[in-house]
């Protein structure tokens, strides 16, 4: 068998980062190819006791970072992963819930989770990183603090540039969505030899 092409996704909370794999994975179905998504870390990890977003601690940054990587490999015959939060967004939404806290970073700490992300870099064909656009109205069900939510957008850049990782940015633009999924396809469909 051989190994899946990756496509990771990073951004802050409601920027249309699971709407745009599942529109990529429907097109990738359109074309024959077999793709499945992975996601939900965050519900996953509350439900055994780890705490999520501001409350984010580098226990459960880990726990969610092993846990996309064993999702990943969990998603035996695909041709195509979609992973709904590359794992380097565990560690920004970290870092943003550090900050958010007014607390220290523990630089050994953070290295070490980075250490274990990068271990993954050389799997994804493609990363993503969505963008924040505070005008788009978020879902009323949710009641994401703004501030944390626009942490977590400037360190998941942040921490692309500072790992120099190769990554196409996606804004809320219609636009700028279709040329992302289109993008994706292509990349997609060139890796299978479809």
């Amino acid at each position: 068998m051989t190994t899946p092409f990756r496509i990771g996704v990073l951004g802050t909370h409601s920027t249309g980062k699971t709407t745009l794999l599942k529109r990529i994975e429907m097109e990738l179905r359109g074309h024959g190819i077999r793709a499945g998504r992975t996601g939900n870390f965050g519900k996953g990890a509350a439900e055994i006791g780890l705490p999520k977003m501001q409350r984010h601690t580098e226990t459960s940054t880990e726990w969610i970072i092993a846990r996309s990587i064993a999702s990943e490999i969990e998603l035996g015959g695909v041709e195509v992963v979609l992973a709904d939060r590359a794992v380097h967004d565990a560690l920004a939404y970290y870092t943003a819930a550090l900050e958010f806290r007014g607390e220290p970073v523990d630089s050994a700490e953070v290295d070490r989770l980075r250490l274990l992300a990068s271990t993954q870099t050389p799997k994804y064909g493609l990363l993503i990183a969505t963008r924040l656009d505070p005008e788009v109205p978020v879902n009323k069900q949710h009641s994401y603090d703004p501030r944390y939510r626009a942490l977590v957008d400037t360190h998941v850049h942040a921490l692309l540039a500072e790992e120099k990782l190769d990554h196409l940015v996606v804004s809320s633009d219609s636009t700028s969505q279709n040329e992302a999924i289109q993008t994706a396809v292509e990349h997609a469909l060139k890796a299978v030899g479809a």
